[in-house]
């Protein structure tokens, strides 16, 4: 992979794990229009670090308070006691079942969900969900109000989104509109609830990467500037764009990403029908 396509790749990823319409399509996609020469693991590896790094920076002091809540729950025994004990505690209950999903049926994704024709579907069909969500929701409840039944059924619809195609910060935000979360408070809770999901994603492709090298015979072949470029633009970029659209959605709606989902769907489609 070169330099350039290194960085276009980061710059998509770091955009598009936050925004509403999907990083895993457009990282299939990209290279499936373009003709580029996947770099596979080891490239998912390095955008993974990026945006880890972008979510964790931009949420630094919300995820040490955080911790420092949940740990301080624990030893007082009162896990509840306030408000950022609670959503600790919402997130963990929100990150199971993504973990639990994940790990099952990881290889029944990667083989038989990736095609373009599915992505079609999966792209237009959130599309008309994030639609129908923001006009019918009433976005009355912000994050403090959040409860049990909210972050299972946001965590149930996070783990949907290891489908390429979905998006997860699309999927969950949809499902927390359904639940007449805000606009600000349904991107808020899903980029904090995709903190885990992220950094664990990555470190498990990275011990993945350190065990495929390990073996006898191993031939990966590294290229250590293409992974620097990708996983720097993905950090930047990421970073920009999560402060980005908490900012719009506080006055602007999800409208546009829904066009760009089905235009994005219509012309894979094209696309699709004439290779």
């Amino acid at each position: 992979m070169e330099i350039i396509s290194a960085a276009i790749l980061g710059i998509i990823q770091g955009l598009t794990e936050f925004l509403p319409v999907s990083s895993s399509a457009h990282l299939i996609l990209m290279p499936w229009f373009f003709g580029w020469e996947a770099d596979g693991l080891v490239f998912d590896v390095a955008v993974h670090v990026g945006t880890a790094v972008a979510v964790l920076t931009f949420f630094w002091a919300d995820w040490i308070i955080l911790v420092r809540e949940f740990f301080a729950g624990l030893i007082e025994r009162k896990p509840f006691g306030n408000h950022h004990r609670r959503l600790a505690w919402l997130l963990v209950l929100g990150t199971v079942p993504a973990v639990i999903i994940g790990l099952a049926f990881e290889d029944v994704i990667e083989e038989q969900l990736r095609s373009p024709l599915i992505m079609v579907f999966t792209l237009s069909g959130l599309a008309v969900l994030l639609l129908f969500a923001e006009r019918t929701g009433k976005q009355n409840r912000t994050i403090e109000k959040f409860g049990w039944i909210d972050s299972l059924v946001i965590g149930c619809s996070q783990a949907v989104a290891l489908i390429p195609g979905v998006s997860r910060s699309g999927i969950t935000m949809t499902t927390a509109l359904f639940r007449d979360s805000t606009r600000t408070g349904a991107a808020r809770f899903s980029f904090l609830l995709s903190t885990p999901v992220i950094v664990g994603a990555g470190v498990l492709q990275g011990w993945r990467l350190f065990n495929a090298v390990q073996q006898p015979g191993a031939a990966v072949d590294v290229n250590w500037s293409v992974l620097g470029v990708g996983a720097v633009f993905a950090a930047v970029t990421g970073f920009l764009c999560i402060q980005f659209f908490l900012r719009y959605l506080q006055t602007k709606s999800f409208l546009p990403f829904v066009i760009y989902r089905f235009v994005l769907a219509a012309v894979v489609l094209a696309y699709y029908i004439q290779m």
